[in-house]
């Protein structure tokens, strides 16, 4: 079949690698804008944009999807099928171009977690397993009837970076087995069945750590939100990300919450919280670059009875 593909960040490239790789034709790629980006606020073109150019597909970037000029010229491509991989809100006159449809890989197990972060609010909310999606799009944002649907188990320490880079080749591989089905007739979509829940974009009040909260909860956080944006707390008046962590103990107290309990020698820095103990095994202080606890212990020489607030 011939096809577009709509995307834009990394998590979108090992699908679009995936479908020029296989026995259809990427006709055309539609990606955003470039983007002002680093110190000289440069523009800097999509992870998208870079591999369609390094395998010279014809290329649009639309600022507005209704601009005539765009419309007419993707229509041009006479796609049989649109694929959607990490991209803006379609709206109708967009999705309902070609004959076979246009279909959306979402980074969780719909109907759960519909909306703009799924990989960090899986880990945030501790769940046992996550996995991607990929339905026919519709008018209302993530509910259109599903196609395929892929799991994959979650580990108590996977970061959010981990669980990204994972589904995103998992839903490379789920993309070309929707096209192929589309393109043989055996898809049977289905209606989206069960709770439906939200995952709303990340704010940065949102990793602000409250050592009130019980640690099992705050690694879950830490890791939800691990790189990118991550964690943050104050020590000493100055802003200490921390990026990766573990459960020491969840009902032990030895102290105030954010006090530091004990600094393992080549270790983790343990600091009490509202119910059990976490380590700190990652962190970025302000103004510098990511590093170990212990090597952050050793030259801030961290004590035990310290507060983190």
């Amino acid at each position: 079949m011939k096809l577009v593909f709509m995307g834009t960040p990394d998590f979108a490239v090992p699908s679009l690698k995936t479908l020029i790789d296989s026995e259809h034709q990427v006709v055309g790629v539609v990606t955003g804008p470039d983007k002002p980006a680093g110190r000289g606020k440069k523009l800097r073109p999509s992870a998208v944009k870079r591999t369609a150019l390094e395998f010279s597909l014809p290329l649009l970037q639309p600022e507005k999807f209704r601009d005539p000029d765009f419309l007419e010229e993707l229509q041009s491509w006479n796609a049989d099928l649109f694929v959607v991989v990490a991209f803006r809100i379609l709206p109708e006159v967009v999705f309902a171009m070609p004959p076979k449809g246009t279909f959306n890989l979402h980074a969780s197990l719909l109907p759960r977690y519909r909306g703009a972060a799924p990989i960090n609010w899986a880990l945030i909310n501790g769940d046992k397993e996550s996995g991607v999606t990929t339905f026919f799009l519709e008018r209302d944002v993530d509910t259109g009837q599903m196609l395929l649907q892929r799991s994959v188990p979650l580990n108590e320490d996977m970061t959010a970076g981990e669980l990204h880079d994972l589904l995103a080749q998992v839903g490379a591989e789920l993309v070309l087995q929707t096209v192929n089905c589309i393109a043989d007739g055996s898809c049977k979509p289905r209606p989206q069945v069960g709770e439906a829940t939200k995952a709303p974009k990340l704010t940065p009040e949102l990793g602000h750590i409250n050592w009130q909260w019980d640690a099992r909860r705050l690694h879950n956080l830490i890791r939800g939100l691990a790189p990118i944006p991550g964690c943050y707390s104050s020590f000493r008046d100055k802003r200490i990300k921390i990026l990766r962590s573990s459960v020491v103990d969840e009902n032990e107290t030895k102290g105030d919450p954010g006090t530091v309990v004990a600094v393992v020698k080549n270790g983790p820095i343990h600091v009490q919280t509202g119910s059990g103990v976490l380590a700190l095994l990652e962190l970025k202080p302000e103004g510098k670059k990511l590093m170990t606890a212990a090597d952050f212990a050793r030259g801030s020489r961290i004590e035990e009875g310290q507060v983190f607030i």
